[in-house]
């Protein structure tokens, strides 16, 4: 297990400016979203799938999961959209087979508003009953920058 340690969060404070509680959550609230994230954990990580429900589960927004990840030194894993993972799996090139028309000319359109973002890309698998992956792969494919994690990563 690799720790997201103080080097890491500087070096993420330089690419990524997020207050230490995004949310304005209580302290009983941050208290219980810290063992819930701690409970969490898969091998000293938080899968991003896990994120997202907590924040469901408990009621507060994604960035306050990722918030308490940083506070706590742990690292999500399992992105996804891909950005990043513990168990390295390569999607690259498996889009170019059979890109999906409709999913690219979305993307571009997404992308010419600057608006390639990680909420969106899930809009769209959603509205296309695609896995958030599926339509990241087409994006990875064209090299299409996805933005703006919903947990604060990216």
């Amino acid at each position: 297990m690799r720790e997201f340690g103080e080097a890491d969060k500087k070096k993420k404070s330089g690419r990524i400016s997020m207050p230490e509680n995004p949310a304005n959550l209580s302290s009983e609230q941050l208290a219980r979203l810290a063992d819930v994230v701690k409970s969490s954990l898969k091998e000293g990580y938080l899968p991003c799938g896990a994120a997202f429900k907590i924040a469901r589960d408990e009621g507060v927004p994604r960035i306050a999961v990722g918030a308490m990840t940083d506070k706590l030194g742990v690292r999500v894993s399992n992105c996804q959209i891909g950005c990043f993972k513990v168990d390295k799996i390569m999607h690259h090139g498996e889009a170019d087979k059979s890109v999906n028309e409709i999913v690219l000319s979305r993307l571009e359109g997404l992308r010419a508003e600057d608006a390639l973002t990680c909420v969106s890309v899930h809009g769209l698998a959603q509205e296309l009953k695609m896995t958030p992956m599926a339509v990241a792969d087409v994006a990875n494919a064209r090299d299409m920058k996805v933005r703006q994690c919903q947990l604060g990563c990216f």
